[in-house]
């Protein structure tokens, strides 16, 4: 839409019709709204602690410093007051255009309409005016603890993000000029929207993220081919069927995080890891874990340890007749394989060759941007919930993460979904975000208090099936792989703990991108590079500065690695033994619950 453009007739019969519509959906999302069951409040925010800090350290700014106030009252009022005027002279002037924009560019604001409406690009620039004040104030405190000023930064930006124009129907053009056009059968299809997913997450407004129809995992999700060979309480061990004739002779089993599920490493043929390894003549065994209830309240770190780690190492080392595996950890399960291989170095268990870790985190003494989220406001509200349900339910894991990028993961597909009655896109990476897991109760607070809080690993210190395990004990030789805008586990955090580690034989590979999308990047994309130093010993930014940049996928370099720990040529192995039959075909059962 322009201010050029003559807006169409409705036809008044279907706008009446659509109102009426509107108003018994508004009745039934009432309806559902009403069906959300309490929560501590604690979960939804951080404790008034935080606000009082904030308080008293601007009161103390204005005190101690009034002319920094000030200046900083000042510059917002005079850009606010110039624009209004500048609008304000050519409406005046009869000039049906906006005035000078010189705000920053930002994805929320690309249609052109807010670049041309004077009323829109009006409301759009005021907003970057007091989103840009807010970020002042908050960044030019003085006397906060740098964790708090943080965590002050953090939500007093999802404050400002929430009440971004574009969000609102109201102050959102796109929305409006498509709410015309369609006689509002766009407000309905939004409405529809809002009230299938209040109605399916029980009250809690939880948008969809992808056309949950279009996808089925095991049909057009993890189909690469492989057979279940082992299932007990805590996970189903996959082993791939072989593509090539001949395999090299110690096999690789991946750990993938339990906080979802595993098939992010084989979403599709074309972009899967697990395909790819396969192809490279690996016999590769990948864990999937199961999605816990309330009756593994009590399963902490030491079960998955003990009973799925050692436990998934040990039938591999009997199915292939090897004495030695080579493994892989991500995320979380990439820091309980730092804890895994330290307990083994204690005990003089020798039947790992070597780690890769992807990005994971061993040293919590810098938590990256999650870390707003691990004081004890929050954390002692999740305690408080997972005794009570025995479980953390995966929900909390999602939002706490999508929020990290709520622009991109929660306002940007609300408006896509609400404000303009847009269907879920067909997208096979966020079908996977919303497929979560529980953590059981135990664990995820050992998790919590003992790593995050208490960075117990990097200390020497955690306590676990009779040891204090050591990040210095994980000695077999390593490969690392971290990624540069990773809002999950920061890329220096993660190269901290490895440098930690007493590992002589040490490989650390910066990758472009994030969590996901920086391990998930196969070479055949050519998307994302990669940066490498010899020297894992430096500071994390002295290492950046030396790196020397790579095109392309990370995958080869590590391909080319682990043959060198992966022995001679055998012949292929086909999933299972005499002692393994095979239990049902990948992606097995617990997947799918």
């Amino acid at each position: 839409m322009t201010t050029d453009e003559a807006p169409k007739a409705p036809d008044m019969a279907r706008l009446n019709g659509n109102l009426v519509k509107i108003e018994e959906l508004s009745q039934r999302l009432v309806s559902a709204f009403s069906q959300k069951k309490e929560t501590d409040p604690a979960l939804q925010a951080p404790g008034q602690e935080l606000f009082l800090k904030a308080a008293t350290a601007y009161m103390g700014d204005m005190m101690a410093n009034p002319a920094k106030i000030m200046e900083q009252q000042v510059s917002y009022w005079g850009k606010s007051l110039k624009h209004y005027i500048q609008a304000q002279d050519a409406l005046a002037k009869g000039k049906m255009r906006a005035p000078e924009d010189h705000t920053p560019d930002d994805g929320r604001f690309s249609g052109q309409t807010w670049e041309t409406h004077p009323y829109f690009n009006f409301i759009k620039q005021q907003y970057q005016f007091n989103a840009e004040a807010v970020s002042n104030v908050v960044g030019g405190l003085d006397g906060l603890d740098p964790a708090d000023k943080k965590r002050l930064e953090f939500f007093s930006g999802q404050i400002v993000d929430m009440l971004s124009p574009a969000n609102f129907l109201g102050s959102n053009p796109e929305a409006l000029a498509l709410a015309a056009e369609t006689d509002g059968q766009s407000l309905v299809d939004g409405l529809e929207n809002m009230v299938r997913d209040v109605e399916a997450n029980d009250g809690e407004l939880v948008v969809t993220l992808s056309d949950k129809g279009a996808f089925k995992v095991g049909e057009n999700l993890a189909t690469t081919p492989g057979s279940v060979v082992f299932r007990n309480r805590m996970f189903e061990l996959i082993q791939y069927a072989p593509t090539t004739p001949t395999v090299r002779r110690i096999p690789l089993i991946i750990f993938p995080p339990w906080i979802n599920k595993f098939y992010i490493l084989d979403l599709k043929e074309k972009n899967s890891l697990i395909k790819w390894v396969v192809d490279q003549g690996y016999t590769l065994f990948v864990v999937s874990w199961v999605n816990p209830d309330l009756t593994y309240s009590d399963v902490g770190m030491d079960t998955y340890v003990s009973e799925a780690f050692l436990t998934a190492i040990e039938e591999v080392k009997k199915i292939t007749e090897q004495k030695k595996v080579n493994v892989v950890g991500y995320c979380i399960a990439g820091t309980t394989l730092g804890l895994t291989l330290s307990l083994m170095e204690k005990r003089k268990d020798t039947s790992v060759k070597s780690a890769t870790f992807f990005t994971t985190m061993s040293d919590f003494s810098d938590q990256g941007e999650v870390g707003v989220f691990l004081d004890d406001d929050f954390v002692d509200a999740i305690e408080g919930e997972v005794t009570e349900k025995g479980v953390l339910q995966s929900q909390y894991m999602t939002r706490t993460f999508s929020y990290l990028r709520a622009n991109d993961l929660v306002y940007a597909p609300a408006v896509r979904s609400y404000l303009m009655g847009k269907a879920p896109p067909a997208f096979d990476l966020l079908y996977w975000n919303g497929d979560g897991t529980n953590l059981p109760a135990r664990m995820a607070v050992e998790y919590l208090r003992w790593l995050c809080q208490g960075d117990l690993f990097a200390r020497g210190e955690f306590p676990l099936l009779g040891e204090n395990l050591s990040i210095r004990d994980v000695k077999v030789p390593v490969f690392a792989i971290a990624c540069e805008t990773d809002h999950i586990a920061a890329w220096k955090a993660s190269y901290d703990g490895v440098r930690q580690m007493g590992a002589k034989d040490k490989t650390f590979v910066l990758s472009e991108s994030g969590h996901i999308a920086g391990i998930v990047n196969p070479p055949s994309k050519k998307k994302y590079g990669h940066y490498t130093n010899p020297d894992p010993t430096l500071p994390h930014d002295d290492w950046k500065t030396g790196a020397e940049f790579h095109q392309g996928s990370w995958w080869p370099r590590w391909g080319a690695w682990l043959a060198d720990k992966s022995g001679k040529q055998v012949k292929a192995r086909q999933p299972g033994d005499a002692t393994h039959p095979v239990l049902c075909a990948a992606p097995g059962t617990y997947v799918l619950k």
